[in-house]
Protein backbone atom coordinates (compact mmCIF):
# COMPACT_ATOMS: atom_id res chain seq x y z
CA UNK A 1 0.00 0.00 0.00
CA UNK A 2 1.47 3.38 -0.79
CA UNK A 3 2.05 6.11 1.73
CA UNK A 4 -0.78 8.28 -0.01
CA UNK A 5 -3.15 5.15 1.21
CA UNK A 6 -2.53 5.41 4.49
CA UNK A 7 -3.16 9.39 4.63
CA UNK A 8 -7.19 10.25 5.04
CA UNK A 9 -9.07 12.08 2.50
CA UNK A 10 -8.48 15.34 4.16
CA UNK A 11 -4.34 14.37 3.87
CA UNK A 12 -3.83 13.83 7.71
CA UNK A 13 -2.55 10.81 8.78
CA UNK A 14 -4.51 8.40 11.28
CA UNK A 15 -3.33 9.14 14.96
CA UNK A 16 -1.47 5.72 14.99
CA UNK A 17 0.58 7.10 12.27
CA UNK A 18 1.95 10.01 13.62
CA UNK A 19 5.55 10.38 15.06
CA UNK A 20 4.87 11.69 18.78
CA UNK A 21 5.32 15.15 19.91
CA UNK A 22 9.15 16.63 21.00
CA UNK A 23 9.49 17.92 24.55
CA UNK A 24 10.06 20.84 24.54
CA UNK A 25 13.51 22.60 24.64
CA UNK A 26 15.69 21.80 28.01
CA UNK A 27 17.58 25.13 27.64
CA UNK A 28 14.16 27.09 27.78
CA UNK A 29 12.11 25.22 30.36
CA UNK A 30 12.49 24.20 34.00
CA UNK A 31 14.99 25.27 36.07
CA UNK A 32 17.48 25.93 33.33
CA UNK A 33 15.17 28.19 31.43
CA UNK A 34 14.23 30.35 34.43
CA UNK A 35 17.83 30.54 35.32
CA UNK A 36 18.59 31.75 31.95
CA UNK A 37 15.82 34.19 32.06
CA UNK A 38 16.70 35.43 35.37
CA UNK A 39 20.14 35.18 36.63
CA UNK A 40 22.29 34.87 33.35
CA UNK A 41 20.03 36.99 31.09
CA UNK A 42 22.72 39.33 30.22
CA UNK A 43 26.48 39.94 31.02
CA UNK A 44 25.43 42.58 34.21
CA UNK A 45 23.21 39.44 35.37
CA UNK A 46 25.18 36.70 34.86
CA UNK A 47 28.44 38.68 37.14
CA UNK A 48 26.43 39.61 39.83
CA UNK A 49 24.66 35.78 39.94
CA UNK A 50 28.39 34.56 39.98
CA UNK A 51 29.47 36.91 42.86
CA UNK A 52 26.35 36.48 44.70
CA UNK A 53 26.98 32.45 44.15
CA UNK A 54 30.71 33.01 45.54
CA UNK A 55 29.31 35.01 48.67
CA UNK A 56 26.88 32.53 49.62
CA UNK A 57 29.66 29.67 49.32
CA UNK A 58 32.11 31.50 51.88
CA UNK A 59 29.11 32.59 54.17
CA UNK A 60 26.86 29.60 54.20
CA UNK A 61 29.01 27.14 55.17
CA UNK A 62 31.05 28.57 58.14
CA UNK A 63 27.62 29.76 59.27
CA UNK A 64 26.07 26.24 59.58
CA UNK A 65 29.20 24.74 60.92
CA UNK A 66 29.28 27.46 63.68
CA UNK A 67 25.30 27.16 63.99
CA UNK A 68 25.01 23.69 64.22
CA UNK A 69 27.99 21.29 63.19
CA UNK A 70 30.46 22.82 65.76
CA UNK A 71 27.78 23.75 68.30
CA UNK A 72 27.35 22.70 72.24
CA UNK A 73 24.35 20.86 72.69
CA UNK A 74 24.86 19.75 75.88
CA UNK A 75 23.62 20.78 79.16
CA UNK A 76 26.08 22.83 81.62
CA UNK A 77 25.76 25.56 84.04
CA UNK A 78 28.58 28.28 83.04
CA UNK A 79 30.47 28.90 79.72
CA UNK A 80 33.14 26.27 80.99
CA UNK A 81 31.07 23.52 79.42
CA UNK A 82 31.18 24.77 75.66
CA UNK A 83 34.05 23.31 74.43
CA UNK A 84 33.46 23.73 70.89
CA UNK A 85 34.04 26.61 68.68
CA UNK A 86 30.63 26.86 67.30
CA UNK A 87 27.65 28.63 69.33
CA UNK A 88 26.75 27.57 72.53
CA UNK A 89 23.18 26.47 72.79
CA UNK A 90 24.03 25.32 76.56
CA UNK A 91 23.06 28.42 77.75
CA UNK A 92 20.12 28.81 75.50
CA UNK A 93 19.14 26.01 77.00
CA UNK A 94 19.75 26.91 80.72
CA UNK A 95 18.02 30.16 80.26
CA UNK A 96 15.48 29.13 77.97
CA UNK A 97 12.59 29.43 80.32
CA UNK A 98 13.66 33.06 81.09
CA UNK A 99 13.39 33.73 77.63
CA UNK A 100 10.39 32.37 77.15
CA UNK A 101 7.80 33.64 79.88
CA UNK A 102 10.99 36.12 81.66
CA UNK A 103 10.74 36.47 85.55
CA UNK A 104 7.22 34.64 85.43
CA UNK A 105 6.85 31.97 88.31
CA UNK A 106 7.77 28.87 87.04
CA UNK A 107 5.02 27.48 89.45
CA UNK A 108 2.46 29.14 87.40
CA UNK A 109 3.80 29.08 83.72
CA UNK A 110 0.68 26.48 82.57
CA UNK A 111 -1.30 29.63 83.20
CA UNK A 112 0.69 31.33 80.01
CA UNK A 113 0.73 28.01 77.73
CA UNK A 114 -2.85 27.70 78.16
CA UNK A 115 -3.51 31.65 77.33
CA UNK A 116 -1.45 31.69 73.88
CA UNK A 117 -2.92 27.69 73.20
CA UNK A 118 -6.72 29.41 73.30
CA UNK A 119 -5.35 32.31 70.96
CA UNK A 120 -3.57 29.79 68.75
CA UNK A 121 -6.67 27.80 68.30
CA UNK A 122 -8.78 30.74 67.76
CA UNK A 123 -6.63 31.84 65.26
CA UNK A 124 -6.02 29.02 63.29
CA UNK A 125 -10.12 28.51 63.35
CA UNK A 126 -9.88 31.98 61.19
CA UNK A 127 -7.05 31.37 59.01
CA UNK A 128 -8.47 27.97 57.86
CA UNK A 129 -10.85 27.61 55.18
CA UNK A 130 -12.56 24.75 56.58
CA UNK A 131 -13.47 25.96 60.15
CA UNK A 132 -16.99 26.92 60.53
CA UNK A 133 -18.18 29.89 62.91
CA UNK A 134 -15.27 32.01 61.48
CA UNK A 135 -17.50 35.05 63.12
CA UNK A 136 -18.26 33.77 66.29
CA UNK A 137 -15.00 32.35 66.80
CA UNK A 138 -13.92 36.24 65.89
CA UNK A 139 -16.30 37.95 68.24
CA UNK A 140 -14.98 35.46 70.93
CA UNK A 141 -11.21 36.57 70.64
CA UNK A 142 -12.24 40.56 70.39
CA UNK A 143 -14.66 40.37 73.34
CA UNK A 144 -13.94 37.50 75.11
CA UNK A 145 -10.39 36.53 75.14
CA UNK A 146 -9.03 39.68 76.33
CA UNK A 147 -10.61 38.93 79.77
CA UNK A 148 -9.43 35.23 79.61
CA UNK A 149 -5.69 36.25 78.82
CA UNK A 150 -5.84 38.73 81.81
CA UNK A 151 -7.03 36.52 84.19
CA UNK A 152 -4.31 34.07 83.27
CA UNK A 153 -1.48 36.48 82.60
CA UNK A 154 -2.21 38.59 85.50
CA UNK A 155 -4.41 36.26 87.73
CA UNK A 156 -7.68 36.37 90.28
CA UNK A 157 -10.62 34.15 90.87
CA UNK A 158 -8.55 31.96 92.70
CA UNK A 159 -5.36 32.31 90.72
CA UNK A 160 -1.94 33.25 92.30
CA UNK A 161 -1.46 37.35 91.16
CA UNK A 162 1.65 37.91 88.99
CA UNK A 163 2.46 41.72 88.84
CA UNK A 164 3.49 42.75 85.13
CA UNK A 165 6.70 43.45 86.30
CA UNK A 166 7.59 39.95 85.82
CA UNK A 167 6.50 39.52 82.34
CA UNK A 168 9.16 39.26 79.67
CA UNK A 169 10.62 37.26 77.31
CA UNK A 170 8.58 35.86 74.74
CA UNK A 171 6.02 36.10 76.27
CA UNK A 172 5.84 40.08 76.76
CA UNK A 173 7.03 40.11 73.18
CA UNK A 174 3.97 38.18 71.89
CA UNK A 175 1.40 40.11 74.19
CA UNK A 176 2.89 43.41 73.10
CA UNK A 177 2.50 41.81 69.05
CA UNK A 178 -0.97 40.81 69.49
CA UNK A 179 -2.06 43.34 70.86
CA UNK A 180 -0.52 46.29 68.51
CA UNK A 181 -1.86 44.16 66.01
CA UNK A 182 -5.89 43.09 67.55
CA UNK A 183 -5.70 47.61 67.87
CA UNK A 184 -4.03 48.87 65.01
CA UNK A 185 -6.29 47.12 62.73
CA UNK A 186 -10.01 48.87 63.35
CA UNK A 187 -8.85 51.97 64.48
CA UNK A 188 -6.50 52.34 61.29
CA UNK A 189 -9.88 52.10 59.21
CA UNK A 190 -11.59 54.33 61.76
CA UNK A 191 -8.82 56.94 61.13
CA UNK A 192 -9.09 55.92 57.53
CA UNK A 193 -12.22 56.71 57.41
CA UNK A 194 -12.53 59.99 58.96
CA UNK A 195 -9.35 61.30 57.11
CA UNK A 196 -11.41 60.83 53.87
CA UNK A 197 -15.03 61.86 55.77
CA UNK A 198 -16.47 64.87 54.18
CA UNK A 199 -16.58 66.49 57.72
CA UNK A 200 -14.18 68.81 57.78
CA UNK A 201 -13.98 68.49 62.00
CA UNK A 202 -13.67 64.91 61.88
CA UNK A 203 -11.55 65.48 59.08
CA UNK A 204 -8.90 67.66 60.21
CA UNK A 205 -8.94 65.83 63.54
CA UNK A 206 -7.76 62.46 62.07
CA UNK A 207 -5.31 64.28 59.56
CA UNK A 208 -3.91 65.86 62.58
CA UNK A 209 -3.58 62.97 64.68
CA UNK A 210 -2.22 60.73 62.26
CA UNK A 211 0.46 63.01 60.76
CA UNK A 212 1.63 64.16 64.39
CA UNK A 213 2.22 60.28 65.21
CA UNK A 214 3.86 59.94 61.85
CA UNK A 215 5.89 62.28 62.70
CA UNK A 216 7.61 61.47 65.27
CA UNK A 217 9.73 57.57 65.65
CA UNK A 218 8.10 55.36 68.12
CA UNK A 219 11.25 55.48 70.52
CA UNK A 220 9.93 58.74 70.84
CA UNK A 221 6.20 57.85 72.22
CA UNK A 222 7.61 55.08 74.64
CA UNK A 223 9.92 58.17 75.93
CA UNK A 224 6.93 60.09 76.12
CA UNK A 225 4.81 57.41 77.72
CA UNK A 226 7.12 56.40 80.14
CA UNK A 227 8.30 60.14 81.64
CA UNK A 228 6.45 62.75 80.26
CA UNK A 229 3.11 61.06 80.67
CA UNK A 230 3.19 60.43 84.38
CA UNK A 231 3.87 64.16 84.83
CA UNK A 232 0.65 65.45 83.82
CA UNK A 233 -1.40 63.12 86.10
CA UNK A 234 -2.05 63.83 89.60
CA UNK A 235 -0.01 62.98 92.28
CA UNK A 236 -1.00 59.23 93.44
CA UNK A 237 -2.09 58.37 90.48
CA UNK A 238 -0.01 56.22 87.94
CA UNK A 239 -1.34 53.88 85.37
CA UNK A 240 1.32 50.49 84.39
CA UNK A 241 4.46 50.57 82.35
CA UNK A 242 2.75 47.90 80.41
CA UNK A 243 -0.37 49.43 79.73
CA UNK A 244 1.15 52.82 78.56
CA UNK A 245 3.21 50.63 76.33
CA UNK A 246 0.51 48.84 74.76
CA UNK A 247 -1.04 52.21 74.72
CA UNK A 248 1.71 54.41 72.86
CA UNK A 249 2.13 51.24 70.31
CA UNK A 250 -1.18 50.69 69.62
CA UNK A 251 -1.82 54.45 68.73
CA UNK A 252 1.63 54.62 67.00
CA UNK A 253 0.87 51.35 65.01
CA UNK A 254 -2.78 52.46 64.22
CA UNK A 255 -1.36 55.97 62.48
CA UNK A 256 0.57 53.97 59.98
CA UNK A 257 -2.43 51.32 59.48
CA UNK A 258 -4.03 53.95 58.45
CA UNK A 259 -2.72 55.36 55.74
CA UNK A 260 -2.09 51.98 54.57
CA UNK A 261 -5.77 51.29 53.86
CA UNK A 262 -6.19 54.97 53.11
CA UNK A 263 -4.25 53.64 49.93
CA UNK A 264 -6.29 51.17 49.54
CA UNK A 265 -9.53 53.21 49.57
CA UNK A 266 -7.98 55.33 47.12
CA UNK A 267 -8.12 52.39 44.76
CA UNK A 268 -11.57 51.60 44.48
CA UNK A 269 -13.04 53.36 41.33
CA UNK A 270 -15.79 55.90 41.61
CA UNK A 271 -18.21 53.71 40.06
CA UNK A 272 -18.05 51.60 43.24
CA UNK A 273 -19.09 54.54 45.36
CA UNK A 274 -22.14 55.39 42.91
CA UNK A 275 -23.65 52.12 42.48
CA UNK A 276 -23.36 51.09 45.83
CA UNK A 277 -25.47 54.36 46.36
CA UNK A 278 -27.61 53.67 43.63
CA UNK A 279 -28.48 50.24 45.90
CA UNK A 280 -30.24 53.24 48.66
CA UNK A 281 -27.10 51.80 50.82
CA UNK A 282 -26.03 54.56 53.52
CA UNK A 283 -22.60 55.64 54.29
CA UNK A 284 -21.73 52.33 56.80
CA UNK A 285 -23.48 49.89 54.81
CA UNK A 286 -21.57 50.74 51.58
CA UNK A 287 -18.17 51.14 53.34
CA UNK A 288 -18.97 47.93 54.77
CA UNK A 289 -20.35 45.62 52.53
CA UNK A 290 -18.82 47.23 49.34
CA UNK A 291 -15.70 49.77 49.28
CA UNK A 292 -13.75 48.26 52.65
CA UNK A 293 -13.65 44.81 51.74
CA UNK A 294 -12.17 45.47 48.05
CA UNK A 295 -10.05 48.04 49.76
CA UNK A 296 -8.62 45.57 52.09
CA UNK A 297 -7.49 43.11 49.32
CA UNK A 298 -5.82 45.38 47.67
CA UNK A 299 -3.92 46.06 50.84
CA UNK A 300 -2.75 42.80 52.29
CA UNK A 301 0.93 43.18 51.48
CA UNK A 302 0.66 47.21 53.18
CA UNK A 303 -1.20 45.51 56.10
CA UNK A 304 1.13 42.38 56.66
CA UNK A 305 4.05 44.58 56.43
CA UNK A 306 3.12 47.00 58.76
CA UNK A 307 2.14 43.76 61.38
CA UNK A 308 5.96 42.85 60.54
CA UNK A 309 7.45 45.89 61.13
CA UNK A 310 5.25 46.39 64.79
CA UNK A 311 6.39 42.60 65.85
CA UNK A 312 9.76 43.78 65.34
CA UNK A 313 9.56 46.92 67.03
CA UNK A 314 8.61 45.46 70.16
CA UNK A 315 11.83 45.36 71.68
CA UNK A 316 11.86 49.30 71.64
CA UNK A 317 9.98 48.40 75.12
CA UNK A 318 13.17 48.09 76.77
CA UNK A 319 13.60 51.99 77.03
CA UNK A 320 10.52 51.68 79.70
CA UNK A 321 12.18 49.16 81.42
CA UNK A 322 10.07 46.20 80.07
CA UNK A 323 12.40 43.31 79.35
CA UNK A 324 10.98 41.34 76.33
CA UNK A 325 12.84 38.63 74.27
CA UNK A 326 15.76 40.73 73.22
CA UNK A 327 16.67 42.16 76.50
CA UNK A 328 16.00 39.36 78.21
CA UNK A 329 18.59 37.21 75.43
CA UNK A 330 21.14 40.61 76.17
CA UNK A 331 20.86 40.06 79.86
CA UNK A 332 21.53 36.70 80.01
CA UNK A 333 24.89 37.13 78.70
CA UNK A 334 25.87 39.49 81.20
CA UNK A 335 25.22 36.70 83.71
CA UNK A 336 29.35 36.00 84.80
CA UNK A 337 28.51 32.31 83.87
CA UNK A 338 27.56 33.18 80.18
CA UNK A 339 29.83 36.38 79.75
CA UNK A 340 30.55 36.73 76.13
CA UNK A 341 28.27 34.87 74.32
CA UNK A 342 26.32 37.66 72.76
CA UNK A 343 26.51 36.09 69.37
CA UNK A 344 24.88 32.42 70.55
CA UNK A 345 21.85 35.02 72.31
CA UNK A 346 21.15 37.15 69.39
CA UNK A 347 21.36 34.19 66.86
CA UNK A 348 18.51 32.61 68.97
CA UNK A 349 16.63 35.68 69.14
CA UNK A 350 16.99 36.09 65.16
CA UNK A 351 15.45 33.10 64.41
CA UNK A 352 12.63 33.22 66.77
CA UNK A 353 11.69 36.75 65.13
CA UNK A 354 12.32 35.30 61.46
CA UNK A 355 10.27 32.55 61.99
CA UNK A 356 7.35 34.37 62.89
CA UNK A 357 7.80 36.87 60.62
CA UNK A 358 8.30 34.74 57.87
CA UNK A 359 5.28 32.53 59.20
CA UNK A 360 3.12 36.09 58.64
CA UNK A 361 4.72 36.95 54.93
CA UNK A 362 3.90 33.31 53.62
CA UNK A 363 0.25 33.51 55.03
CA UNK A 364 0.00 37.00 53.31
CA UNK A 365 1.50 35.45 49.92
CA UNK A 366 -1.09 32.68 49.85
CA UNK A 367 -4.11 35.09 51.08
CA UNK A 368 -3.31 37.15 47.81
CA UNK A 369 -3.20 34.18 46.01
CA UNK A 370 -6.38 32.77 47.08
CA UNK A 371 -8.22 36.26 46.61
CA UNK A 372 -6.38 36.88 43.29
CA UNK A 373 -5.51 40.59 44.51
CA UNK A 374 -2.03 42.23 44.31
CA UNK A 375 1.13 41.84 42.77
CA UNK A 376 3.03 39.54 43.35
CA UNK A 377 6.99 39.68 42.50
CA UNK A 378 8.38 36.98 40.41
Amino acid sequence: MSEMATRTDDGVSPPEDRKPDLPPPVLQVGFIGWARAHLFSSWTNSILTLLALWFLYKTVPPLLDWLIFSANWQEGTSRADCVKPGACWTMVRARFGQMMYGFYPEAERWRVNIAFLILFLGVAGILIRRVPYKLWIGAFLFLVYPFIAFLLFYGGLGLTPVDTSRWGGLMLTLIIAVTGIAVSLPVGVVLALGRRSAMPVIRILTVAFIEFVRGVPLITVLFMASVIFPLFLPEGVNFDKLVRALVGISLFASAYMAEVIRGGLQAIPKGQYEGAMSLGLNYWKMNAFIVLPQALRICIPGIVNSFIGLFMDTNLVLIMGLIELLGIAQASTRDPNWLGLINTALAFVSLIYFAFCFAMSRYSQALERKLQRGQRRQ
